[in-house]
């Protein structure tokens, strides 16, 4: 039986199982979680996602309300990998906050692998507020997706910073922080997404 709580996603039986959570703003469900969720599953790779708690009562009981301090949304993903069996055949990650939090416990559970769909760097006009402390030294083989204009940091500003080796970045071109282009660039965000997703399933299945 599977555990309450999550939405579920491709073959039961497959070896490793990616867990996502959601972005600041919109639920597990939003077009993008559910066109992602879907692509990975039609490689054959197991998804489940899941709410942080306030992302949950918005759901349950209509509060609107902002996200949870990061010590909650931390032990929101530790509860979520100790109900899927624990971090060893896990690769866990999500979008924007949903990667974020996942990112701090990476190492500590043991996860096999980190994957974060628009990583926020640091808030919109607000460079020198950087969040990448922690990534100078994460162990977790960590694969990045992120639109070259994404506001939370785009290709020219994340150059200087100080990440570990074990964080590979994978570049949209022209996307924003959902990966999205401007018309004129050529760019479409259907290919956008197609090619995260693939790139996301590959990375998962090479670990």
């Amino acid at each position: 039986m599977q555990p309450q709580g999550f939405l579920f996603d491709g073959p039961e039986t497959a070896p490793v199982r990616v867990v996502l959570a959601h972005g600041a703003g919109a639920p597990m469900d939003s077009p993008f979680m559910d066109r992602f969720a879907a692509g990975l599953a039609e490689r054959g790779l197991a998804v489940a996602r899941f709410e942080f708690p306030y992302m949950r009562a918005r759901r349950e009981l209509g509060a609107r309300r902002g996200p949870d301090r990061q010590p909650v949304l931390e032990q929101a993903w530790r509860a979520a990998i100790a109900a899927l069996g624990g971090g060893a055949q896990l690769v866990i990650g999500g979008k924007s906050l949903g990667g974020r939090i996942a990112s701090y416990v990476a190492d500590e559970v043991d996860v096999r692998g980190l994957l974060c769909l628009g990583y926020p760097f640091h808030p919109p006009g607000e460079p020198a507020r950087l969040r990448t402390a922690h990534l100078r030294d994460l162990r977790t083989p960590t694969l990045v997706i992120q639109g070259t204009r994404d506001p939370f940091g785009g290709r020219d500003e994340v150059a200087g910073y100080d990440l570990s080796p074990a964080i590979r970045l994978l570049w949209l071109e022209d996307g924003d922080h959902s990966w999205k282009p401007r018309r004129a660039s050529g760019h479409g965000e259907r290919e956008h997404l197609e090619t995260g997703i693939a790139a996301a399933a590959d990375f998962v299945l090479g670990l």
